[in-house]
């Protein structure tokens, strides 16, 4: 232990430009020690290096990119989960990618820095697919329908302020779902036309899911831009499939969505 005083004088050498080593010899004290303090220094003011000083919409009124925050949205409400282990100081975000998409996890990952511009994600892998990651304490402020348990056992409700975001840029909504728990597939059928068989392609989206808050949430946002939709029977699992085959339907999501890549 040492006398507050030679901290202080420590702290006062190193704010000044000595270096640690320096610091120590003149005081008497084990390089070690100087370290901690400079640590605790520097931590103390924020300005640990590659730390960086993360706001918050709600907090503290940081900025928030609204279209990256609407297609983050629809990701986390599609196959996105929030998790705060006990061994993790801070929760973590993640969104299921599969492999067979890497323009998806790419794009999923370019939206976490801009919702989030001072945390960096990370990619986590798993058979066949990656989580992208990001850590931050203000997760829950950003995404208030975390909660205990599944998605589909719980009620989920959008807050005004995402409601508003939602309704500004709805096929930013959209698109996050369909990247999570949507495709979009070319079906095929057969006509005879004048003795003569012939196929026929056409393309068609799918959106599947077990809450039939987030099929509302889903289904409200088509009806808002003007997509026709029909709903299947609920399976006995409780997942209810929304197809989107009519043709100007189609082409409106081709224009603003597109493939899978």
């Amino acid at each position: 232990m040492y006398e507050l005083s030679v901290r202080e004088q420590a702290v006062h050498l190193l704010r000044g430009g000595a270096g640690t080593s320096e610091t120590a010899r003149r005081l008497g004290v084990p390089v070690g020690t100087v370290s901690w303090w400079k640590h605790r220094d520097l931590a103390k003011r924020g300005e640990l290096p590659g730390r960086k000083h993360t706001t918050c919409m709600h907090c503290d009124g940081g900025d928030l990119n609204r279209p990256a925050y609407s297609y983050l949205l629809g990701l986390y409400l599609g196959d996105g989960h929030i998790s705060h282990p006990k061994q993790h100081r801070v929760p973590s975000l993640f969104i299921a990618c599969d492999d067979k998409w890497p323009g998806i996890m790419d794009a999923v990952e370019e939206a976490m820095r801009q919702v989030f511009p001072a945390l960096s994600p990370c990619r986590v892998r798993r058979p066949g697919s990656h989580n992208v990651k990001v850590y931050s304490k203000h997760l829950p402020c950003y995404f208030p329908q975390h909660g205990p348990g599944k998605k589909h056992e719980r009620t989920i409700v959008l807050a005004p302020w995402q409601q508003e975001i939602v309704d500004a840029h709805p096929w930013e909504f959209l698109r996050g779902l369909i990247h999570s728990d949507g495709t979009r597939i070319t079906n095929w059928t057969t006509k005879n036309v004048q003795g003569a068989v012939r196929r026929y392609e056409y393309p068609r989206y799918f959106f599947t899911n077990t809450s039939t808050d987030i099929i509302g949430l889903f289904t409200g946002t088509l009806d808002a831009v003007g997509v026709q939709w029909k709903a299947s029977i609920p399976r006995p699992t409780g997942q209810v499939n929304i197809s989107i085959a009519r043709k100007e339907s189609v082409a409106l999501m081709d224009t603003h969505i597109g493939p899978k890549y």
